[in-house]
C-alpha cells in the first residue's frame, strides 16, 4: 500500500470512518489469510478454514472500531494489532475444536481401499445404501439438503459452493457435521 494512501486511510480509520474500515480489512484479508494458513492442520481445515477466520476478525474489529474509539499511530501498529487479533481468534477456535479432534479416529488406507474396491464382505457389514441416505436424510440440517444431493451426485466442494451461495469452507462443514452427526445416530443405534 502506497505510504500516503495508507497515511489518508489511517486517519479516515481513526476518525471511525466504517467505509475506511472496510478498506483496510479488504486490504489486509490475504494477509490475515497467510497467518492462519501457516498453523492450520489439515484436520481443522474440516471443522473451519482462513476465511471464517479472518471474517470474524473484521466483524469484531468493526464492531470495536465502532465501539471503542481505538486509535493507531501507524500502518504497522495497525497491521500488528489485526495479525495478534486473528492469532488469537485461531488459537480460540482451535481450542474449540480440539476434543473432537483428540477423538476421532482416522480410518485406516487400507480400509477405504476395500470399501473402494467393492469388497462384499464389507459390504455385506455396512448398511444397505439406500438406508444410510434416508439415515443422512434425517440428520442433515433442514435448509442444506440441496449441499447433500449435489454431494451425492458427485459435485466437488467448489460447485456446491457456486450453486448454494456458500463459501467452500462451509460447504465442507455442513458436509463434515452430516457426518458427525450420522456417526453419532449410528452409534446409538449400535451401541457396545
Amino acid at each position: 500500500m502506497n505510504p500516503s494512501v495508507a497515511d489518508r486511510l489511517l486517519a479516515r480509520l481513526n476518525e471511525g470512518d466504517p467505509a475506511a474500515a472496510a478498506e483496510v480489512l479488504q486490504s489486509f484479508e490475504p494477509y490475515l489469510r497467510m497467518v492462519v494458513r501457516r498453523k492450520i492442520s489439515c484436520e481443522l481445515r474440516a471443522k473451519f478454514d482462513s476465511t471464517d477466520i479472518v471474517q470474524s476478525v473484521c466483524a469484531d474489529v468493526v464492531e470495536g472500531l465502532r465501539r471503542s474509539n481505538w486509535r493507531f499511530q501507524n500502518i504497522d501498529q495497525l497491521r500488528a494489532f489485526l495479525v495478534t487479533m486473528t492469532r488469537n481468534r485461531f488459537v480460540d477456535r482451535w481450542r474449540q475444536h480440539r476434543r473432537a479432534l483428540e477423538r476421532e479416529l482416522k480410518l485406516p488406507s487400507r480400509e477405504i481401499e476395500k470399501m473402494a474396491a467393492g469388497d462384499s464382505s464389507q459390504v455385506g457389514e455396512t448398511l444397505d445404501a439406500d438406508e444410510l441416505w434416508n439415515q443422512m436424510l434425517d440428520v442433515c440440517p433442514p435448509g442444506r439438503y440441496d449441499v447433500l444431493y449435489m454431494k451425492r451426485q458427485g459435485a466437488s466442494l467448489d460447485e456446491i459452493a457456486a450453486h448454494t451461495g456458500l463459501h467452500k469452507g462451509s460447504v465442507r462443514r455442513i458436509l463434515y457435521q452430516i457426518g458427525h452427526l450420522l456417526a453419532r445416530l449410528r452409534a446409538s443405534q449400535n451401541p457396545r
